[in-house]
């Protein structure tokens, strides 16, 4: 593994049932501070490849490495305390709660009271330092898709997350909310 590399992914394959194959040797490194984008055509095995580097798929051969350790993810929470957060295109949250509420939902915490305030003002913090400007207290049902996608963004760093997964991060999003 190339050094300063926190992700890497190493002929990565994923042949489903029946022989339809996805990906096929596909090679990735990122270190930190960099910014990749994968384009390719609907079907072209995108959301398949963010899927195993997340624990939610295995590959069918080759290897993925964090921080120059070989690992091999059951789940997303196991991809999640390597340190990997991802955004999904559909989003995973529930309108009827606020943000804090969708936040305090996807935590692994396991203890019997969350601070609520505590959240928020974690959650305050980190709209500051990323622009991404978002009340918690506010139903997930009234915001705009674009602050919607913000909160899941929001829920990933929130987890403090070494690498953000996008998963088509501006298919639902305006021109203005895309820049």
């Amino acid at each position: 593994m190339e050094q300063g590399n926190i992700l890497e992914a190493r002929n990565i394959t994923k042949v489903y049932p029946g022989g339809v194959v996805a990906n096929h040797n596909v090679n990735l490194s990122v270190k930190k501070g960099e910014i990749h984008a994968l384009v390719g055509e609907n079907g072209a095995g995108k959301s398949t490849l963010m899927k195993m580097l997340f624990g939610m798929l295995a590959p069918t051969e080759g290897q993925i490495f964090v921080d120059g350790k070989e690992v091999h993810f059951t789940s997303s929470g196991d991809a999640i305390a390597a340190g990997l957060g991802m955004v999904h295109q559909h989003f995973m949250l529930i309108p009827t709660l606020s943000v804090v509420e969708n936040v305090i939902l996807s935590l692994d915490e396991k203890q019997a009271f969350i601070d609520k305030k505590r959240v928020a003002a974690h959650i305050e913090e980190i709209s500051q330092k990323y622009g991404l400007a978002v009340d918690p207290y506010a139903k997930v049902s009234t915001l705009t898709v674009g602050q919607q996608q913000r909160v899941e963004i929001i829920k990933a760093l929130y987890k403090k997350c070494d690498l953000l997964v996008l998963d088509e991060p501006t298919a639902v999003l305006t021109p203005q909310e895309t820049r």
